[in-house]
């Protein structure tokens, strides 16, 4: 993992991106925001991309558990040492976990963005626009052309 991390400093400071090989099952929108799939909820947070763009996390902000959000809707930020940032639903969606452990710790966002560092369990409500998301390689794509 340590290798991962120093990999994407590299790679970021040339100003091109690398997306790690994840599974099919993650998917990523234009604003920097990930789905995980675990059966019919997804983990969401913010992508590595952003993490690394941003900096060190200083503060994040989460929605209530139940919380309803339309595609596009922010539904929390993430602060860095560099800037605030929204975080948007990337789909019409109910929010049925928080990680707690963000709360104490928002250094997990940038050591793990897409693992540990997940922001929120979210139960798609419209599944249709799960297609309107990009997969590994398309945002691989997009960030490098950003």
């Amino acid at each position: 993992m340590r290798f991962a991390r120093s990999l994407v400093s590299r790679l970021s400071a040339t100003r091109s991106f690398a997306v790690r090989r994840v599974p099919f099952s993650t998917l990523y929108t234009k604003e920097h925001e990930y789905l995980k799939a675990d059966g019919d909820l997804h983990f969401m947070g913010i992508s590595d991309h952003a993490q690394s763009e941003l900096g060190d996390v200083v503060f994040v902000e989460l929605p209530e558990v139940g919380a309803e959000f339309a595609k596009g809707d922010a539904l929390g930020s993430v602060e860095s040492v560099k800037a605030a940032s929204s975080v948007y639903a990337p789909i019409d969606c109910e929010i049925v976990e928080v990680n707690k452990s963000l709360e104490d710790n928002h250094g997990l966002v940038n050591e793990s963005a897409e693992e540990d560092g997940w922001m929120v369990k979210l139960k798609a409500t419209n599944p249709d626009q799960l297609s309107d998301l990009l997969d590994a390689d398309t945002y691989a794509t997009f960030c490098n052309e950003e």
